[in-house]
C-alpha cells in the first residue's frame, strides 16, 4: 500500500515510517469505517436525550428582526479572533446524524478540533495549518485535503464550513463574501445568511449587544446552521479568548 493515494482527499497508511510518530494524541482502536457508526451509537444511546434537552432550554428564540444589514466583501478586517471553546455538536442530514462533545482551539493560522464521545473519549481530530487539513480517525489513520469542507464531506459525509464558522461562532460574518445580518430589537445578531448557509443564534445574555464587545456571558450559546437539508447545532459550554 502506498503512503498517499491520488484522490483529492488522501488516505495515509499510519504504518509508513514518516508517520509513525505524527499523532498528537492516542485514540482507541476503532476502524475508520466504523467511525460514524461509533458516533451514531453514542448519539442514540446516551447523548441525544441530554443534547436535545439542553437545546430545548436554548430553543431558537422567535425572530423579532428590527433591521437587516448587507455586508460586502472587504467591509471589515479579514481576521477572526483566537479562541478555545468546549461544547456539544449535533449534525443531522436526512436520516443520518450524530452528536458528541467538541473542543476547538482556533488562532489565525490554525485550527484544532477534537471530537469526543459523551464519556470524554477522543474519537477523531481535525487539524488545519498553512499546509492544508488533516483528519485522524480513531485508529490513527490519516486523511489529508486542501480544505476542511472538502475533507469532511469526503470522509464524514457532510461539510463542516470552517472558513465561515470561525467567524459565525463569534457572532459575526466572514469578511470574504457578501452576507446579510439580521439584528433584533436589542441590537443583537439574530441570524446571518452567507455562502448558502443560514445561521441563527439563541441563548444570549440580556446585556449583550452587537455594538459592544461581548464577554463569555454575553455570547449566543446556541448556533444552528442550515443549508440544503444539512443542520448543524453547536452548544457552547465554555469560551476562552486565545492570543495568536
Amino acid at each position: 500500500m502506498s503512503c498517499v493515494d491520488s484522490q483529492p482527499v488522501r488516505s495515509v497508511n499510519p504504518a509508513c515510517p514518516k508517520l509513525k510518530n505524527s499523532g498528537r494524541f492516542s485514540l482507541s482502536c476503532l476502524g475508520p469505517l466504523r467511525f460514524l457508526d461509533f458516533l451514531r451509537s453514542w448519539y442514540l444511546v446516551f447523548l441525544a436525550p441530554a443534547f436535545f434537552s439542553a437545546c430545548a432550554t436554548l430553543a431558537p428564540e422567535e425572530k423579532n428582526v428590527a433591521s437587516t444589514v448587507i455586508m460586502e466583501p472587504g467591509a471589515m478586517e479579514a481576521k477572526s479572533e483566537g479562541f478555545r471553546l468546549i461544547g456539544r455538536v449535533s449534525v443531522k442530514e436526512g436520516r443520518d446524524g450524530f452528536s458528541g462533545g467538541v473542543q476547538w482551539r482556533h488562532v489565525q493560522d490554525s485550527d484544532q478540533i477534537l471530537l469526543l464521545s459523551p464519556i470524554g473519549q477522543a474519537v477523531g481530530q481535525i487539524e488545519r495549518t498553512a499546509d492544508g487539513v488533516s483528519l485522524i480517525t480513531a485508529e490513527q489513520k490519516h486523511y489529508y485535503a486542501d480544505n476542511v469542507e472538502e475533507l469532511t464531506e469526503r470522509v464524514l459525509g457532510w461539510r463542516l464550513p470552517l472558513s465561515g464558522l470561525q467567524y459565525w461562532v463569534q457572532g459575526t460574518n466572514s469578511p470574504d463574501t457578501t452576507s446579510e445580518i439580521d439584528l433584533d430589537i436589542a441590537g443583537r445578531v439574530a441570524s446571518i445568511r452567507q455562502n448558502g448557509w443560514e445561521i441563527t443564534y439563541a441563548g444570549y445574555s440580556p446585556a449583550a449587544t452587537a455594538e459592544t464587545p461581548q464577554p463569555e456571558a454575553g455570547r449566543a450559546r446556541l448556533l444552528t446552521l442550515n443549508r440544503n437539508g444539512l443542520r448543524i447545532r453547536l452548544v457552547i459550554d465554555e469560551w476562552n479568548a486565545v492570543n495568536d
